[in-house]
């Protein structure tokens, strides 16, 4: 959503997620995308905490705000078991989702094992113990640790786009938005802090978690024309680093360590620009072409040839 407040917007990422609660404390959990809307896929990830789930968002198909929600039912009384905030800033409905989830599950009955959240997140909670939704969300977006850990995944860029306008809720076009769903205390909620209370979709454990979150999701999407495919859902799940450790299995260890390689180098790029190198190159090439037979012939036809190709393709685009 627009930005605002000083809340960048950062992408759907599994590997950005994961490295955001680390940087927060949080202990051995990580995401994993899901490409595949099916209740075995789910399971098959092993302890799962929740998921979270991004969408196009639209009036009608999110029902916002309104006396009643489209699919389930506001309990008005969760917020004093559940841990759920309203968004009362734009851009960070991802890590409020994120959180979502994750303060919801320090300490969960079995068979998940408690989340670590580590001191500066469970300092937030202990705080915000009580605090109704409002107020919880308040505090969330004036969190010093929590703003800075969200905007160190924020793309870098040089330049300042002076012409952006936040867009209103009635004509935006293309807004997406992130929602959790989780199993707390015998419910799964859909935690969603445009909306005024959490969601109830009723009775569930850890066990059911899968087919019924499905469910629920399946009947959500159905709602979007059937063109729409701008969705992107991921599990919040326990790092399968420790337990492969514990048993010896090199092969998972093996594979786990590579794909946190790959997040790492990944969100080493999204934390740099390279105008400056693209600058420079084309510099260079400028230069050689200048050169290239003393008269300036080639840059010119070089640069002929580029301005062709471009009205080339906007002709085929129009």
């Amino acid at each position: 959503m627009a930005d605002t407040g000083g809340w960048s917007t950062i992408e759907s990422d599994e590997g950005l997620f994961t490295s955001l609660i680390e940087n927060l404390g949080v202990k051995n959990v990580q995401f994993e995308e899901l490409i595949s809307l099916d209740a075995d896929t789910i399971r098959s990830l092993g302890s799962v905490y929740g998921v979270i789930f991004l969408f196009k968002w639209t009036r009608e198909a999110a029902g916002a705000r309104a006396e009643a929600p489209l699919d389930g039912t506001y309990d008005q009384t969760a917020s004093e078991k559940v841990f759920f905030a309203a968004q009362t800033i734009q851009n960070a409905c991802g890590t409020q989702a994120i959180l979502s989830v994750i303060l919801n599950h320090d300490s969960p009955p079995p068979p998940l094992p408690p989340i670590s959240i580590g001191a500066e997140l469970r300092s937030f909670k202990d705080f915000t113990t009580g605090f109704p939704p409002e107020l919880r969300g308040e505090a969330l977006s004036n969190s010093e640790a929590i703003r800075t850990a969200h905007n160190s995944f924020a793309r870098a860029s040089p330049f300042a786009d002076e012409t952006a306008r936040p867009q209103d809720e009635e004509n935006a076009a293309d807004v997406y938005h992130f929602i959790a769903y989780t199993p707390v205390n015998g419910t799964l909620y859909e935690l969603d802090g445009l909306q005024p209370y959490p969601i109830s979709h009723g009775a569930c454990d850890p066990s059911s978690f899968p087919e019924k979150v499905i469910e629920v999701l399946q009947r959500r999407i159905a709602r979007y024309p059937p063109e729409e495919t701008h969705f992107n859902l991921m599990a919040v799940v326990q790092d399968p680093r420790p337990r492969a450790r514990e048993i010896g299995d090199v092969e998972t260890l093996e594979r786990e360590e590579r794909k946190r390689a790959a997040w790492a180098w990944e969100n080493t790029l999204r934390r740099w620009n390279f105008v400056g190198f693209i600058g420079e190159m084309m510099k260079g090439v400028a230069r050689m072409k200048e050169t290239q037979d003393g008269s300036g012939k080639a840059f010119d036809e070089w640069v002929n040839n580029a301005k062709t190709a471009t009205q080339k393709r906007l002709n085929m685009r129009r």
